[in-house]
């Protein structure tokens, strides 16, 4: 178990206020007046889940979709863009449409919006499975938020959620796989906070498998120094498409069951990899990316 003193606590309260207060998926607030841009420059994952759908289109709004996959070097150019569309973009992110450590592409894309946007949060989202490896590259890179999913912390829920995961080019499938994931994210999670970097757990609720799970996620994740979590309502598709999102009060539940633990984010908009704007407000990917050509596919592995 991680100790964290008062003293430590409280400063790393008065950091998250302040990143809350511009970070759009870290406060409720702050949602209806500041934006972010999502620049979908990962082009490969290292875990499967089974949940997991991802697709280049223009209609769906959901993660893990983007309209096209970009190079790191037309980041700095359509950041600069997106502020002019709209000068409320507080936060510049990466979540997808892969995972942002299964290749460089992230870390090189946030290293040259930090030297040219310094003034913007940079926030990275993650399956975690390399967060300890590369979490010093991340606070060089200039991000200071940090989202990591954590579907379950015990492998005989994970397993079912998770297919197989990919280390190193070794796979790893059910409860062996699950067993590496969790152990990885815990590491990551608790050398994250250690070099300042606030953290957001999200956990996707999937009432059949891990509805009953959500609350030991929760105090786990506070352990390790997490400051709040999102729940994620199950889309179903890919393998879970036979399966039941979470109604109003499987949702409710889960969310109380949380909050013993930690703050619950209860705003979250479901964007996409490449959304711009202010979430609920406006969104501007159609103008920011509209007309571009595809760079490469996705991929697994």
């Amino acid at each position: 178990m991680l100790c964290i003193n008062a003293g430590d606590r409280s400063a790393r309260n008065e950091q998250f206020l302040h990143i809350a207060n511009r970070h759009p998926c870290f406060s409720t607030e702050t949602g209806v007046s500041h934006g972010r841009i999502h620049l979908p420059v990962s082009p490969a994952c290292n875990i499967r889940c089974r949940f997991c759908n991802r697709q280049f289109n223009a209609t769906e709004y959901r993660p893990g979709v983007s309209a096209e996959l970009l190079k790191p070097q037309d980041a700095v150019a359509l950041v600069r863009r997106a502020l002019e569309l709209c000068p409320e973009i507080t936060v510049a992110g990466i979540a997808g449409p892969g995972d942002t450590l299964a290749t460089s592409h992230a870390l090189e894309a946030f290293q040259l919006i930090h030297r040219e946007f310094p003034e913007l949060i940079n926030c990275l989202s993650t399956n975690g499975l390399l967060l300890e490896r590369y979490a010093d590259d991340i606070a060089a890179a200039g991000v200071r938020t940090l989202t990591v999913t954590v579907n379950a912390v015990d492998p005989s829920v994970l397993k079912n959620i998770c297919a197989y995961i990919v280390v190193d080019g070794i796979k790893y499938e059910g409860i062996e796989g699950a067993e590496i994931l969790i152990a990885a994210q815990k590491r990551g999670i608790r050398k994250a906070v250690s070099l300042g970097l606030l953290v957001k757990i999200n956990a996707v609720l999937i009432p059949e498998v891990n509805g009953w799970h959500i609350a030991e996620i929760a105090r786990t994740v506070r352990e390790l120094g997490v400051g709040i979590l999102n729940i994620i309502p199950l889309i179903p598709q890919y393998e879970f498409a036979g399966y039941d999102a979470p109604d109003c009060e499987e949702l409710a539940r889960a969310r109380e069951a949380a909050e013993a633990y930690l703050p619950v984010f209860r705003h979250c908009q479901h964007c996409r990899a490449d959304a711009v704007g202010v979430p609920g407000k406006n969104e501007f990917s159609a103008q920011l990316y509209g007309g571009r050509e595809v760079a490469e596919t996705f991929s697994h592995g």
